[in-house]
């Protein structure tokens, strides 16, 4: 349990939030509208069904519970909820879908490049009730010229998730900031025959969204430098932070199980939770899939450190995992929004959002104690808190260059290219696929 002091704190912060939000004008027009669209359906009977996308499989089981609530507080509105995810190409799919002329009412997107890419189908939110209430970091990647085009739907961070009991077994009592210090750490758990890292990199996302990040992220100007790799002035080739990325993967390797190219994130999510392995590459998403297997369990989250810099690798890869967007063609456009604001105001959905999904929440209005969001979130919000984030970085991107960095990674764990191979491989990815 969290000491009272880290929920007081937290509540402050929340509280600071909803002053820090771009303030919202009188956004009683926006109200009235959605809940009139929805009692004139009531009135005349007809029911629209608002068809949802979306590639969060951890929170499906909670969808499909809040859809019941939803649809009996909303009888002339039904729910058809699709869910593409974990190994699965969202992206793809989603392309797919409007192709083939079954598009989404409400679908997922990343932001930032992938918002531009989707910009002819997106509906701006801006005169939502909702929108005056979301925190600044969560609000930045749909956010356009002073417009909102997506309901951020939680805040997540990204890095070493660690058994905190087989930390203190093997005499590690403070969690590495610099790479030297992890490779201490993990000489120290084999001493007590634990396996120190579980990988699961069979997983392209894991690799190629997540993992990656962090090399973009510790850039002098990361915006700068993905700029220049769109324009052939800046260059993955002989780039110090991915030579230091690429030292962090091979010590992983080093100290992980066997055979991490064909071990998938089931797998490593079970070996961490019965104890085999002390850390894996995850998010606080996790909290809910441990503790299905381990209730309780004693864990925790610290960075990723790629070098030895301690105060550069001291920051947690933190952002949006995923907006909730409205097409804006849809003849359910005003149904998907009373959804989305349903899902943010009702005591139901807010609940579910921080206590059974555990998700640190995208909005000032939604409380939520350490309690709530368990360990892993804590540990994030921690760093939110302190100032110590890096953004996430793969929705700023090129359509599907993550899967062609998760490949070139992969052919360098197997040891089919060299660390000069690899950082040209990635180069020719991006160049093939930049606009």
């Amino acid at each position: 349990m969290m000491k009272k002091r880290s929920a007081v704190m937290m509540s402050s912060v929340m509280l600071m939030s909803v002053v820090l939000a771009a303030c919202g004008g009188n956004n009683n027009t926006a109200s009235n509208n959605t809940q009139n669209g929805s009692a004139g359906n009531a009135a005349s009977g007809k029911v629209k069904t608002v068809k949802i996308f979306q590639f969060k499989t951890e929170i499906v089981e909670g969808l499909n519970e809040l859809k019941v609530e939803f649809e009996k507080e909303h009888p002339n509105i039904k729910l058809d909820i699709q869910t593409v995810g974990g190994g699965a190409d969202y992206a793809a799919a989603l392309k797919t879908k409007f192709a083939s002329g079954d598009a989404p009412d409400i679908f997922s997107n990343g932001g930032y490049a992938e918002m531009a890419l989707w910009a002819d189908k997106l509906e701006d939110l801006s005169d939502q009730p909702w929108v005056k209430d979301l925190i600044p970091l969560a609000a930045e990647p749909m956010t356009k010229d002073g417009k909102t085009y997506g309901m951020p739907m939680n805040l997540e961070g990204i890095g070493f998730v660690y058994n905190k009991d087989l930390f203190a077994k093997a005499g590690i009592t403070e969690t590495p900031k610099t790479i030297t210090e992890l490779e201490e750490a993990a000489k120290k758990l084999q001493a007590i025959d634990v396996i120190p890292f579980g990988n699961a990199y069979q997983e392209w996302w894991l690799l190629g969204i997540q993992g990656i990040s962090v090399a973009f992220a510790q850039q002098d100007n990361v915006d700068e430098f993905i700029n220049g790799l769109n324009a052939g002035t800046s260059t993955i080739v002989g780039n110090e932070k991915f030579k230091d990325w690429s030292n962090l993967l091979n010590l992983t390797v080093k100290y992980g199980q066997k055979n991490p190219l064909t071990t998938d994130a089931n797998t490593h999510l079970a070996m961490f939770a019965n104890g085999e392995t002390a850390m894996m590459q995850e998010g606080n998403w996790a909290q809910t899939l441990v503790d299905g297997i381990t209730p309780d369990m004693n864990i925790g989250m610290f960075p990723m450190p790629i070098n030895d810099d301690a105060a550069m690798n001291d920051k947690l890869s933190v952002g949006v995992p995923a907006n909730l967007v409205v097409n804006k063609d849809s003849d359910s456009k005003e149904e998907a929004k009373t959804f989305l604001n349903w899902l943010v105001t009702s005591d139901m959905g807010k609940e579910y959002i921080v206590k059974k999904w555990k998700f640190i929440p995208a909005l000032s209005t939604i409380p939520a104690t350490p309690e709530d969001i368990g360990l892993l979130g804590a540990d994030v919000w921690n760093y939110v808190k302190a100032g110590k984030v890096y953004g996430l970085q793969a929705s700023k991107f090129p359509d599907g260059v993550t899967q062609e960095f998760a490949s070139s990674i992969q052919q360098l764990i197997a040891g089919k290219v060299d660390e000069a191979g690899w950082e040209a491989s990635m180069q020719a990815a991006w160049d093939k696929l930049k606009k």
